[in-house]
C-alpha cells in the first residue's frame, strides 16, 4: 500500500462568493472531504506508513479530534492496533468516530498537555507514538497539498490557513518552498482563547498561552511547536486573531455558500476571507486551506455558545 491509499488528492475549488468579498480569486483546498474528515491524514497517513514499514506494532496518540481520527484510521487501514488518549473535554461525536475505526479510547485529564503526558506514560515496547503536531514526517505529508495545488494549475499568491499546534502551517511552508514559493504571504489564523503562535512572536519566544478558552478546541495547543515558531519568524508569515463569534459566523456563512460543514478552528481562517484582511487586497490568487473537522455537527455551528 502506497500512501496514497490513505489520503487522496482532493479537489481546488474556485469560491465566488469568497471572490467576490476578497477582490482577488480565493480557491478552497478541500481537506475537509479526506477519509478522515481533515488535513491530518496527510501527515499522519504518512508518518504511520513509515512506521509500519519499520516493524510498528501499535499506534499511540494523543488528541480529542481530528488527529486522533486520523490515527485511527490509518491503523484500521494498514491493520495495525491503535489506542487514542484523549482529555475529558472531548465531544462524545469525536469519541465515537475514533471507536468506529476500532481504537481503543483512554480518558485522561482536563486538557491536551495532560492527555499528550499520560500517552508519553503508558508508551510500550514496539508502540510507536504518533505527535498530533510537532513532527517532520507529518509535516513532509502536509506539504503535499501545495504540490497538489500547483499540479492543478494554480500558483498561489497568498496562503490562509488556520494555526493550532503549527503542524499545518510547517507542512505548508515545506511545501511552498519546494515549489519556489517561500516569499508569499501565509495568513496564520487563530482564535483570541487558543493564540499562542500571536502570544510567541509578541514575546519573540518559543511560550505557551496559560490556558485555551476558545471554543476552536483544535486549535487548543499552549504552545506550537518550535518549528512553527521558527518559520514565523523566518518567512513572511502573518499573524492574525478573530473572535470565536467571528469563527461560528464563518462556519454558517461557508455552509450557506458551498454546503460544506466545518468546525470552528477552520471557520477561523475562512473568517479572515468573509472579512478581508487588507493584505489580501493585491493577491490575484488566494489559496485557502479548508482544514475540516470530522467531529463537528450542525447542531454546534447553528445554536453555538452564548457569545457576547
Amino acid at each position: 500500500m502506497d500512501n496514497q491509499k490513505l489520503h487522496i488528492e482532493t479537489p481546488l475549488i474556485a469560491s465566488l462568493p469568497l471572490s467576490r468579498l476578497a477582490g482577488g480569486r480565493v480557491w478552497l483546498k478541500m481537506e475537509s472531504i479526506q477519509p478522515s474528515g481533515s488535513f491530518k491524514l496527510r501527515g499522519i497517513g504518512n508518518a504511520c506508513m513509515t512506521h509500519a514499514a519499520a516493524g510498528a506494532r501499535q499506534f499511540l496518540s494523543s488528541s480529542g479530534g481530528n488527529a486522533g481520527i486520523a490515527v485511527a484510521y490509518a491503523g484500521r487501514k494498514l491493520g495495525i492496533p491503535v489506542t487514542v488518549v484523549v482529555p475529558e473535554t472531548t465531544p462524545s461525536r469525536s469519541i465515537e468516530l475514533i471507536t468506529q475505526e476500532s481504537a481503543r479510547i483512554v480518558v485522561a485529564g482536563a486538557s491536551w498537555q495532560e492527555a499528550h503526558a499520560h500517552a508519553v506514560q503508558i508508551l510500550a515496547p514496539g508502540w510507536v507514538y504518533i505527535h498530533p503536531f510537532d513532527d517532520p514526517l507529518l509535516w513532509a505529508g502536509h506539504a503535499g497539498m501545495i504540490d497538489e495545488t500547483v499540479r492543478q494549475g494554480v500558483t498561489p499568491d497568498a496562503v490562509v490557513l488556520s494555526v493550532g499546534g503549527g503542524g499545518l502551517l510547517c507542512g505548508v511552508i515545506e511545501g511552498l518552498v519546494r515549489n519556489g514559493l517561500s516569499a508569499i504571504p501565509v495568513i496564520a489564523v487563530e482564535t483570541k482563547g487558543a493564540a499562542s503562535l500571536a502570544a510567541s512572536i509578541r514575546e519573540n519566544k518559543h511560550t505557551a498561552v496559560d490556558e485555551i478558552t476558545s471554543i476552536a478546541t483544535s486549535l487548543g495547543a499552549k504552545k506550537v511547536a518550535k518549528q512553527a515558531f521558527a518559520h514565523a519568524l523566518k518567512y513572511n508569515v502573518h499573524s492574525h486573531l478573530v473572535s470565536d463569534r467571528q469563527a461560528l459566523d464563518a462556519c454558517r456563512s461557508f455552509a450557506l455558500d458551498h454546503r460544506v460543514l466545518v468546525e470552528p478552528a477552520c471557520g477561523a481562517a475562512l473568517a479572515a476571507v468573509y472579512e478581508p484582511l487588507e493584505i489580501l487586497n493585491a493577491a490575484r490568487n488566494i489559496l485557502v486551506v479548508v482544514c475540516g473537522g470530522a467531529g463537528v455537527t450542525m447542531q454546534q455551528i447553528l445554536k453555538g455558545p452564548n457569545l457576547s
